[in-house]
């Protein structure tokens, strides 16, 4: 086993949520070998042809993260790992934070064609593409970011891609709502924390609304400015908003969620050229998370 490898616990815990290895097609090789192959990749940001030889074929490993993440099965692994752990007791719902964070694009994530990709053998687009493929310019230049929702344990929850100068505000109710928790013995899956956090940059009315609808308990602090325009309006401005300053000390959980997240280089950079492609190997860095005690 070489370093940054599964573990036989990890392995455990990973393996009964894996499609099924063989029929229409031939049989697959050897599960492990190649998610061991994809997460060298993300970790090291090495070329899929600069893989070691001890995975196997490079083209093997890149087209089987290419297919899952364009089949939706990294995302279903990620639920499946989540709910085994929810059953565990170690999913923390007393704090969700939502937070995003800004990946540089390298150039070889762009230029992509801009005919609409294709799932193989499929006459169906891929889960998760974008048109944009989650790239724009920023003051950082070429970047994408991600949104994501981390609860205590400083694990994501949910992921969501967008171009690098998209506002933060607008995509926290689309975050929220990519929370899907199933529980396996029985029951809706879980999809409302008990407490949500955010920064100044989730400060808005329709946020807020759409928390109270759902009756979820939020600390986001009020910028100055929304601050004065309310008070301006006199009644018309509504109630001032809570703050808990207490429950806003967590808030560091899921800036430490990021900092996990982007340990991956593959990750923190950007060299993928297609959102969904991209959307799998942040998908399944997020899964090591989970994997790990």
């Amino acid at each position: 086993m070489g370093r940054g490898d599964l573990t036989n616990r990890e392995w455990s815990l990973l393996e009964p949520h894996l499609p099924p290895s063989g029929g229409r097609g031939g049989q697959w090789c050897d599960h492990r070998t190649v998610i061991n192959g994809i997460l060298f990749r993300v970790r090291t940001g090495v070329p899929w042809r600069d893989l070691p030889e001890r995975y196997g074929s490079w083209k093997t490993i890149y087209e089987r993260h290419r297919r899952w993440s364009a089949d939706g099965i990294w995302d279903r692994i990620l639920r499946a790992v989540q709910a085994a752990a929810d059953l565990a007791g170690r999913v923390d719902w007393s704090m969700v934070g939502i937070d995003s964070t800004s990946c540089r694009a390298h150039q070889h994530a762009a230029g992509a064609r801009k005919t609409k990709p294709r799932v193989p053998k499929k006459r169906t687009t891929p889960r998760n593409h974008r048109p944009d493929e989650g790239l724009g310019r920023s003051r950082g230049g070429l970047t994408c970011k991600i949104h994501l929702a981390g609860e205590g344990g400083c694990r994501p929850l949910a992921l969501l891609l967008t171009p690098g100068q998209w506002g933060d505000a607008p995509q926290m109710i689309e975050v929220l709502d990519r929370i899907w928790v199933p529980r396996p013995l029985g029951g809706r899956p879980r999809t409302r924390p008990d407490h949500v956090s955010g920064d100044k940059a989730y400060s808005s009315r329709r946020n807020r609304r759409y928390l109270r609808r759902r009756s979820i308990k939020h600390t986001i602090p009020e910028p100055k400015d929304q601050r004065a325009h309310r008070r301006r309006r006199g009644s018309a401005g509504g109630r001032p908003t809570g703050f808990d300053r207490e429950h806003y000390r967590r808030r560091n959980e899921v800036e430490r969620t990021i900092n996990r997240l982007k340990n991956s280089r593959a990750v923190a950079t950007r060299y993928d050229k297609r959102a969904y492609v991209f959307h799998g190997t942040v998908t399944s860095a997020a899964i090591r998370l989970w994997l790990r005690p």
